[in-house]
């Protein structure tokens, strides 16, 4: 199979969808590899060691015109339309649920597109996990970074100090970036509640941190109570394919402190507020009723080199077994490669985005 990894365009965006490790495995299997020049310059790999692992290196136009497989990092920019050819297949993440624009050229080129966020295996998303646990780990970090009153925060310590009371952090969500932004949350000393509305989630964690990080079942009340007192919170909601429930509106956020930080990491799925809208590393923020919101749709993209190891560490098998399968026999043979697919043959096909689109 010919595999093309293009160089990601989206803003401070310096992820690459394959390492050289990855090449050399594909290559050894008798597959072509065509990486684009400089692609892999964010995270540390010159076109040099592509070369050495087997890869050829060419232009944008030429990868996506000889690819049967595109496999990139983030779902395709307007300005990558065009290159993308009937019946191609597609594996990156996609967050198709706010993106109608992306979701109509997939139909209507027939592209067989699968994202990494919704390829399910026993019941875990290990294409996703990895790179919720880097945005869940940065998520109390940015937070705490705007709690500055330089930035406009309201200029709480995040741990406190001798006789004061720490910062308090307010995390929506218990599943995997919702645990990875309690860890850093309550290891920075913030006063740490976690509010999910299942019961089992909330159990993890109170067994992961032995009482350390307060849990709370989400309920309207509960919410409220919880952001009149929050100084950061930290959106952590996923419906896999679907889009995020909205859990804060216009009014909630009014009720919320002046200068306390929304991270909202589900931004990608929409948002779990009413005032999000996507944000790029080099403008980050912006202020609603004097809350700061930080919306950045790639936020592990800041972090290149650890987020590209840890996502092909686990993409990898999965474009092996397509390159050695192909597209259809994989999906076939494969129920978690088939949990990936959105849309095949011009229609859409996971059932979270079919209820969206209905």
């Amino acid at each position: 199979m010919v595999i093309g990894v293009p160089k990601e365009i989206k803003t401070h965006e310096y992820r690459v969808g394959m390492t050289p490790a990855g090449v050399a495995e594909l290559k050894h299997a008798g597959n072509t590899v065509i990486i684009e020049n400089g692609a892999g310059e964010g995270s540390g790999f010159g076109d040099g060691e592509y070369r050495e692992a087997g890869a050829e290196i060419a232009g944008r136009e030429t990868l996506f015109a000889q690819a049967e497989l595109v496999v990139k990092v983030k779902e395709p920019l307007s300005a990558e339309y065009g290159l993308l050819r009937e019946g191609q297949a597609l594996f990156t993440y996609l967050h198709l649920a706010p993106n109608k624009s992306l979701t109509e050229l997939l139909l209507a080129k027939r592209i067989t597109s699968l994202g990494y966020e919704t390829l399910e295996s026993d019941g875990v998303l290990p294409l996703l996990a990895p790179m919720s646990e880097i945005a869940g780990r940065m998520a109390p970090l940015m937070g705490a970074f705007y709690c500055q009153r330089i930035h406009g925060g309201t200029g709480v310590l995040p741990g406190g100090t001798a006789g004061v009371r720490p910062a308090r952090a307010l995390i929506l969500g218990a599943g995997v970036v919702g645990t990875n932004a309690a860890l850093v949350a309550n290891g920075l000393g913030m006063d740490t509640v976690v509010l999910n509305r299942g019961v089992e989630r909330l159990r993890k964690v109170e067994e992961l941190f032995a009482g350390r990080v307060k849990t709370v079942v989400l309920s309207g009340q509960a919410l409220r109570e919880e952001l009149r007192a929050a100084d950061v919170v930290v959106g952590a909601v996923l419906v896999p394919g679907g889009r995020t429930p909205l859990l804060i509106d216009r009014v909630m956020l009014a009720t919320m402190k002046r200068g306390a930080v929304l991270v909202d990491v589900s931004v990608d799925q929409g948002g779990c507020a009413e005032t999000t809208v996507p944000t790029t590393h080099d403008k980050p923020v912006y202020t609603v009723d004097g809350v700061i919101h930080y919306t950045v749709g790639n936020m592990p993209g800041a972090y290149p080199r650890t987020s590209t190891l840890a996502l092909t560490n686990a993409t990898l098998p999965y474009i092996r077994a397509i390159a050695d399968k192909g597209i259809d026999e994989a999906i076939a043979r494969d129920p978690a490669l088939a949990s990936a697919v959105n849309t095949r043959n011009g229609e859409i096909m996971h059932p979270a985005l079919r209820a969206k689109d209905k």
